[in-house]
């Protein structure tokens, strides 16, 4: 089962400029990504695909490979993950190299538990998916949410039967928390999505595994996390 490990790291992030080489608990950030990926030891190339030669040369320095700069389009606020995984993939074919899976390791989530990914892969050659991707437990289970109609009133967002149920009662909920993406090379490229109809989940139910950085805030809530739960790495 050979597999590409794609890190992808553009350079115009608004909200936090910069992230991607900015220091995470003493390392970059996107060398956190880089690193687990080279440890893991499971993936035949990895690969950082970017827009930004400053990101490029931090990589390069943590081992990743980086052999082209991304194009313009696919490094806007717009692009997607997966049409940059399709693109990687479309350039590694033109290379002769072809793969059966990709993984997708997004640097702002880089606090990971590599027995999840492991777990993820054993599901992945078992062959009853197309795709793996990593879920959390919700803290707020979607029976108790609500949504607020035009003059205020609170309107249940589900089965308003919901809310007189406790938590503890209810089916499990889960959210994809951005640490793991697996999908079929062959089903990204026709389907262009990290979510086709046979997704399995793989259960992060760690505190720090949940860590999904977009924001300053969460910048300082994930690296206080993995100091906490000693994932300083």
């Amino acid at each position: 089962m050979k597999t590409l490990a794609l890190i992808p790291a553009r350079g115009g992030s608004r909200r936090l400029p910069g992230k991607n080489v900015r220091p995470f608990l003493g390392r970059p950030l996107v060398q956190w990504s880089v690193r687990f990926a080279q440890e893991l030891g499971v993936f035949d190339r990895v690969l950082v695909s970017t827009d930004d030669e400053a990101i490029a040369q931090c990589a390069r320095e943590a081992g990743g490979e980086v052999p082209y700069l991304r194009p313009a389009e696919l490094a806007s606020d717009t692009a997607t993950s997966s049409s940059v995984a399709a693109d990687a993939l479309r350039r590694e074919q033109a290379a002769g190299r072809g793969y059966d899976w990709v993984a997708l390791l997004q640097p702002t989530s880089p606090l990971r538990d590599p027995t999840r990914w492991h777990a993820a892969l054993a599901v992945a050659r078992q062959g009853a998916c197309d795709a793996v991707v990593g879920v959390s437990p919700v803290r707020d289970h979607p029976q108790h949410v609500f949504r607020m109609g035009a003059d205020g009133a609170l309107l249940p967002w589900a089965d308003a039967g919901g809310l007189h149920q406790r938590t503890q009662d209810l089916p499990p909920a889960v959210r994809v928390n951005g640490s793991l993406y697996l999908v079929r090379a062959d089903v990204l490229l026709s389907h262009d999505t990290f979510f086709p109809q046979a997704t399995h989940g793989i259960v992060c139910d760690q505190k720090w595994e949940d860590v999904d950085i977009d924001t300053e805030a969460d910048w300082v809530v994930a690296e206080a996390l993995g100091r906490h739960y000693g994932r300083t790495g």
